[in-house]
């Protein structure tokens, strides 16, 4: 009888190889399908059993609205609120539900080894719900990292999942889906069809993104409003024992000059200071607590030079390789049972802090100070030594901190002598301080922290020393300067504003929607449409943009999380708040919009006249501005355009379904495609079932904007315009579902482009032309090209120019084929038929044409 099989799901690919090769000891057998499955055997509850160990891409599952809610123009964003959201695959393409299912056919137990954190908890039961397993033979896998000690460790110590935090997190994306996404739809389609110069593709709202930008605002408005004041303070020198030192005033600073003056004249008349206290104290600088993610991201910005997003990815990536712990966690506190002697000595052979580690094993480590421990993962720290070499700058950098800061948290103390000097002349107080290291500590393997030693002379109580020199300062108060990363991570932190996961995300997203710009030093300044934004909420309900509301609903969801709240009960009231603000937002959004015509350019005043309206026949405005678009003064409509690529007018062509001038895209670089459309049928396909061919699914608020936005000509379906998908398609991709369609501008460099993906297949170069022709393959069904070749360079052996064939079946056509950004692009021979399977048929009608067949979509797999 066969042993029972162990399904195990890791979150990552490498996180699996990882898990699998520690359990098998290096001896497993590996198939790729979706994602690679790792088999052996081995022993589970002291049984024999066959263990398959596959992952996932994070998420399987993400939520949207319904196909009824997609259609911008068709869609109340008010409805929203109260619509059903599904849960949809997250990447289609990978099948990775499909994967699961079959993997998890025939096996007894599931184990899950998902990141241990609430969304990990969340993976684990889109996880169950794919492969269909019993909660009772699924068990949960918690690990902190991917070492031999901790796999070993975390499977002998099996538990379940937590229903809990999934639902946690499942309240949190409702949440955010229909919030973010109705504020979002409205504002963008309101403020969008009114100016042209707003250089964002989605004015988004974000209940998390929105108080993160208000941070921004709030520190451009203090610099704004910031009126300067001049100062005046007192600063005596004197010469004493080879130094010159400069006294500090106990005043500090007057804003007053005649009062200034007025001490300066009464220090002056005396002329001598007379040492009035000395005193020393011994000081202590307390090592570091354990390393959290927020820690990690706030010094990776202000010392390594790396945005917060950039920090996670690197962090992550070397935790996927096992050098250091999980990188998201919020605990500074160490548990008891931590190891720190076996986590030193896997750094004492380090050739760059190695003696230093051997230094504390020998004379005994000290324990980490007490930190903060919130029952999720231990600090941050390596795993295991590395070097410079095998990392890259960059990992390495970060890496090399996380050793630092780790050996800094069982290092002893700084510790340090404090002088400090008092001084009297006048009537006023004055003093000095001197430091003096008495042990590094610490900051031997953390000298950026190190306290530096300043040496003061001897002085001796009721000693009188003559002033050498007295000025009376004049300075000016400044203002604070703009945000940086740091100080954003910091100030997100304290009111609650996203997770230790999520703040890379919410600081990337506002760089990404124009709203702040990150400059020297890592400081965000905000953009002229993210200050006007968080304006209009203020002038309308500064609740909005204030991070108070986050703050409670992270509490609740957080109850949620601890079973002290009901999942049900928290989303709906959140939703309900949030609509009734909305509805107000949408009475009140003039007030705004006064602020944004003060500031940006009306579509009447935008853009340059490029291409003829089909309806009204005058010349329309292209805005290049994002979101790319055409405008039309006389019928007031805007045309999206494809938000990449130069626009230009192609050859003064017509759409003969709508009469609008064509344009050509044409996408950068020397292997950028370029393809015809036409401006009203990109934003609205005129063949029903269209949307199938343009993948329309979108993931949120950031998806196309109009209803079936994104079909080009090398799409359309037309029975006899000569630029479409009958008339300029070849063949059928061989990496996709798509087509690969002839490029007519890519002369002399001749070349197809799919009209799905980025494989381009380059043809015989330097021809005079090349054209499709209406005749089909016997063999293939493929189009047969005519192709007119140079008179010096033509391959044919009696001189002649013209050829025509397939560019599959015909040998010296193929020869002359070179493909790129693909797997292959290989003869059919002499294999009939229409490719493995007969292929694919789609049918699409058309306005009042009846049935169209697009025989580009039947042939795959060649």
């Amino acid at each position: 009888m066969a042993p029972p099989k162990v399904l195990m799901v890791a979150e990552k690919p490498s996180i699996a190889v990882s898990i699998a090769s520690v359990l098998s000891r290096g001896k497993m057998f590996t198939r790729r399908v979706s994602t690679e499955v790792h088999e052996f055997d081995g022993v589970f509850f002291g049984s024999p059993v066959q263990f398959k160990v596959t992952s996932v891409i994070g998420h399987v599952f993400s939520v949207d609205f319904p196909p009824k809610y997609q259609d911008w123009a068709a869609t109340d964003p008010l409805d929203l609120f109260e619509a059903q959201i599904v849960k949809n695959e997250s990447n289609p393409k990978a099948h990775i539900c499909r994967h699961l299912n079959q993997e998890a056919r025939g096996c007894r137990y599931l184990v899950l080894w998902l990141d241990c954190d609430r969304e990990g908890e969340n993976i684990c039961f889109e996880v169950i719900q794919s492969t269909g397993f019993n909660i009772k033979d699924t068990y949960r896998a918690r690990f902190s990292a991917v070492t031999e000690k901790d796999v070993m460790k975390a499977l002998d110590n099996l538990s379940t999942p937590n229903r809990d935090e999934a639902l946690a997190v499942d309240a949190r994306q409702e949440i955010d889906l229909k919030v973010g996404v109705a504020f979002t739809r409205y504002q963008t389609s309101y403020f969008q069809g009114k100016y042209g110069n707003l250089d964002s593709r989605v004015i988004s709202y974000g209940p998390c993104q929105t108080p993160t930008l208000g941070f921004c605002v709030q520190r451009y408005l203090q610099i704004n409003t910031f009126k300067p004041e001049k100062f005046w303070s007192l600063h005596p020198y004197i010469l004493f024992q080879g130094y010159e030192i400069q006294l500090e005033w106990q005043r500090s600073r007057l804003f007053d000059k005649t009062v200034a003056m007025m001490f300066q004249k009464l220090v002056a008349e005396d002329g001598f200071l007379e040492v009035t206290e000395i005193s020393e104290k011994q000081e202590t600088k307390g090592r570091p607590v354990g390393l959290n993610t927020v820690n990690l991201l706030k010094v990776a910005s202000s010392a390594l030079g790396f945005g917060p997003h950039m920090a996670m990815q690197i962090a992550e990536r070397l935790y996927t390789q096992g050098y250091i712990s999980y990188p998201r966690t919020e605990s500074t506190a160490y548990p008891p049972s931590f190891d720190f002697r076996g986590t030193l000595s896997a750094q004492a052979n380090n050739p760059t802090w190695g003696s230093y580690v051997q230094g504390l094993l020998a004379n005994s480590y000290h324990k980490p100070r007490s930190g903060t421990d919130v029952g999720d993962h231990p600090p941050i720290t390596p795993m295991k030594s590395v070097t410079e070499d095998t990392l890259g700058s960059d990992a390495w950098k970060l890496y090399q901190y996380i050793c630092q800061h780790f050996i800094g948290t069982v290092s002893p103390d700084c510790k340090y002598l404090r002088r400090k000097v008092e001084f009297s002349i006048g009537g006023e107080s004055f003093h000095c301080t001197g430091h003096q290291v008495t042990a590094k500590g610490f900051t031997a393997i953390m000298p950026w922290l190190a306290v530096n030693d300043k040496n003061i002379p001897s002085f001796t109580k009721g000693q009188k020393i003559e002033v050498s020199k007295l000025d009376l300062y004049e300075g000016t108060t400044s203002p604070p300067d703009y945000l940086t990363e740091s100080e954003l991570i910091s100030l997100m932190e304290k009111h609650g504003i996203g997770t230790d996961a999520s703040i890379p995300v919410h600081i990337n997203n506002i760089c990404e929607r124009n709203y702040v710009q990150v400059q020297a030093s890592r400081r965000l300044v905000p953009t002229t449409l993210g200050i006007t934004l968080v304006r209009g909420y203020q002038s309308i309900d500064p609740d909005l943009c204030l991070p108070d509301i986050r703050s409670f609903i992270e509490q609740q969801i957080t109850l949620i999380a601890k079973g002290q709240a009901d999942h049900h009960c928290v989303v709906q009231h959140v939703i309900q708040q949030f609509k009734q603000k909305f509805s107000y937002f949408v009475k009140k959004i003039e007030d705004m919009d006064a602020l944004f015509e003060a500031q940006f350019s009306a579509l009447t005043d935008s853009g340059r006249a490029m291409s003829k309206c089909g309806k009204c026949l005058r010349y329309m405005k292209y805005i290049s501005a994002q979101p790319t678009r055409l405008y039309c003064g006389t019928c007031e409509e805007v045309y999206y355009l494809p938000p990449m690529g130069t626009i230009k007018l192609y050859k003064e062509l017509s759409c003969p379904l709508d009469n609008f001038e064509l344009l050509v895209c044409s996408m950068p670089g020397p292997e950028g495609k370029a393809f015809p459309l036409c401006p009203y049928c990109y934003s609205n396909p005129p063949f029903e079932g269209i949307e199938s061919l343009i993948n329309t699914v979108k993931n949120g608020p950031s998806g196309k904007i109009g209803k079936g936005a994104g079909m080009p000509c090398t799409l359309c379906p037309h029975p006899t315009c000569p630029n479409s998908l009958v008339s300029q398609g070849v063949c059928a991709c061989p990496e996709c579902s798509g087509t690969l369609v002839l490029d007519p501008l890519s002369a002399p460099k001749w070349r197809l482009c799919c009209n799905k993906c980025n494989c381009l297949v380059f043809l015989a170069q330097g021809a005079h032309r090349i054209s499709t022709t209406k005749e089909r393959c016997a063999e293939c069904d493929s189009s047969i090209v005519e192709v007119d070749f140079n008179k010096k360079t033509t391959p044919l052996e009696d001189g002649s120019t013209l050829h025509r064939g397939c560019i599959l079946c015909d040998e010296l056509l193929h020869s002359l084929v070179e493909m790129k950004h693909g797997r292959g692009f290989r003869r059919m021979g002499s294999r009939g038929g229409r490719g493995r399977g007969g292929g694919r048929r789609g049918g699409y009608r058309g306005r009042g044409r009846g049935k169209m067949v697009d025989p580009k979509m039947s042939f795959r797999d060649f």
